[in-house]
């Protein structure tokens, strides 16, 4: 799978550049997404557990966990495209931990 607008992901990276597990935690998201072909949230949730859908248009959130760090991405068509990335802390002031909220968000950054 092609992965779309890594440049938020490479972002996040230099952002926290000391931190060695979640520069690590990133880049072997960005390796699952490049050599896995999900077809449907079953198949994603074999291989990510952190992967939670959003919005049935394919978008997921990504949890890192012990970082609390969240990545949403939305797949279509055999690509992956980084939509947002950020704190735990940013995306519960950006999204409120609320999928009408996201949704909203999406319609307005013209994602759906």
């Amino acid at each position: 799978m092609r992965l779309i607008n890594k440049k938020l992901l490479e972002k996040l990276k230099r952002k926290n550049r000391g931190n060695t597990h979640l520069i690590k935690a990133i880049n072997i998201l960005i390796k699952d997404i490049g050599k896995n072909d999900w077809k449907d949230q079953n198949e994603l949730n074999k291989t990510r557990t952190d992967a939670d859908n959003v919005h049935s248009d394919g978008f997921y959130f990504f949890n890192i966990n012990f970082h609390r760090t969240m990545i949403l991405i939305e797949f279509e068509d055999k690509e992956a495209t980084v939509v947002w990335a950020g704190t735990h802390q940013e995306y519960k002031s950006t999204f409120r931990n609320n999928k009408n909220t996201i949704k909203k968000w999406l319609k307005s950054n013209d994602w759906i």
